[in-house]
């Protein structure tokens, strides 16, 4: 059994994802103890960099960018001089044809035609003036788009591509979700941008530029992780097993490893793991209801297929949606179109994002497998010859993503209100919080996790969310 040891208090956090990591790192520099328990054999989450030959990627295209100014000058000062700006330059694939994303109009125009085009613009007016007359209140993916930018342009992109990321219909994906997800954008928003660059500034799905680490996201991470071990511990390898409490408080925690298993004795736990888990570990079990509440939150898979090519470059993309289910990854990018660094010298990679759950075909395909069918498509699309591949490697993620279904807000609700009860327990993050946060929202929940812990002995939990 482990008490950790000095003064002030003791701060257990389970899960070392960037919310996790910066909860500690506040810490840390506040002068309290810490210790940050991760199940992986590394940090970050999704936001880790993976090396193999010299080669180097994410797990997908994670971009840093923030219109908070303190979030944005606290990874600067983290990573000191580490970060470059990238400009952000995206495609749709679709009708065997590239689309420029955010929109332009002349590319649209000539690539899907004039009669499209304006079918798209009509029904786009046409629905505007509806929603004036009869205004209803979104539920699902689809009645968002649909409302904002109309059911042509929903039937071209927005339906296949949705429904390919979360392997369900539009109609059950919530429009809370999206709304957050696509905040101010809106088909004229799309078109002004295409025109007038500065009017999508603050917008980030329309963001024209951000900043990156030269060795990949994984950096931030790998900061944070060695600004908290200066004085703390970082324990990777280490999974929860239990979290035990009694009269309304967390008491401790069991972890296990491939060497031993612990039980740690804390004053205040954050726990940033996915929110069905830490219901799940809770010991005494919660009421019944409360387990099947929390078996209502799904997530979804991810597997990423990185292929190594001899050549210094394949595009100039950023990212490359692709939207049509006849290609089996959703979308592509190239590593040292954002860092150089990325790939050795004349060598560049791809990365494909398969969108899966673990129980479907494609998750349970071999790596091998997986890489043939990445190469062929690859080729196929115009973009390498089969000879040019050096190497492959496949990264499996589960619970990459949670799956925002509609009703899961009030599922959340409960669960927050159940959880409430525990006087030192903090939940934050993306899967802590079963909310979609980017990766600066994913920073700023864990620094407000941190800010209330030092403020004072016993805080209430609440939903904490970035302002």
């Amino acid at each position: 059994m482990n008490k950790i040891a000095g003064n002030g208090k003791n701060t257990i956090i389970l899960g070392g994802g960037l919310t996790g990591l910066s909860a500690g790192y506040a810490l840390t520099k506040a002068g309290q103890n810490v210790r940050v328990y991760e199940g992986d054999s590394s940090v970050g989450g999704l936001s880790k960099t993976i090396v193999k030959d010299g080669f180097r990627f994410d797990l997908g295209g994670h971009r840093f960018f923030t219109t908070n100014k303190v979030i944005e000058n606290f990874v600067g000062t983290l990573m000191n001089g580490e970060l470059v700006s990238v400009p952000r330059k995206s495609k749709i694939y679709m009708r065997s044809k590239f689309f420029d994303y955010p929109l332009t109009p002349l590319n649209a125009i000539f690539g899907l035609g004039i009669p499209m085009t304006l079918k798209i613009m009509s029904d786009y007016g046409l629905g505007k003036v509806k929603n004036l007359i009869n205004e209803k209140v979104d539920i699902s993916l689809e009645d968002w788009v649909v409302r904002n930018f109309g059911r042509k342009m929903f039937n071209l992109y927005f339906r296949e591509y949705s429904e390919k990321v979360w392997g369900i219909e539009c109609s059950r994906i919530s429009a809370e979700w999206v709304e957050k997800r696509i905040r101010g954008l809106s088909l004229s928003k799309a078109v002004k941008n295409a025109f007038f660059k500065f009017s999508g500034r603050d917008i980030p799905t329309l963001a024209d530029r951000f900043l990156y680490p030269q060795l990949g996201i994984g950096r931030i991470s790998e900061r944070l992780q060695e600004e908290i071990e200066r004085y703390n511990n970082v324990l990777t390898d280490t999974r929860v097993e239990r979290v035990d409490h009694s009269e309304n408080e967390i008491t401790s925690i069991t972890v296990k490893n491939h060497r031993y298993s612990d039980i740690v004795y804390g004053s205040e736990f954050v726990s940033s793991i996915p929110l069905p888990n830490l219901i799940r570990l809770l010991s005494p079990s919660p009421p019944d209801h409360i387990i099947d509440v929390a078996s209502r939150l799904k997530f979804r898979d991810l597997i990423i297929v990185a292929v190594m090519i001899n050549r210094e470059r394949v595009t100039d993309q950023s990212w490359i949606y692709i939207p049509e289910k006849k290609i089996p990854f959703g979308r592509i990018h190239e590593p040292t179109n954002w860092s150089a660094a990325m790939a050795p010298t004349g060598k560049t990679l791809m990365v494909m994002e398969f969108f899966s759950f673990k129980y479907d075909e494609t998750w349970n395909k071999s790596d091998e497998k997986l890489s043939e069918l990445t190469v062929k498509h690859l080729q196929r699309l115009g973009f390498i010859n089969k000879k040019e591949v050096l190497g492959s490697l496949v990264v499996r993620a589960p619970r990459a993503y949670p799956l925002f279904e509609v009703g899961y807000e009030s599922y959340c609700n409960e669960l927050y209100s159940y959880l409430s009860r525990f006087r030192n327990l903090y939940i934050a993050g993306r899967a802590g919080m079963f909310k979609y946060y980017n990766m600066d929202h994913a920073i700023e929940s864990g620094l407000g996790v941190a800010e209330k812990i030092l403020k004072s002995d016993s805080y209430h939990l609440s939903a904490i969310s970035p302002k």
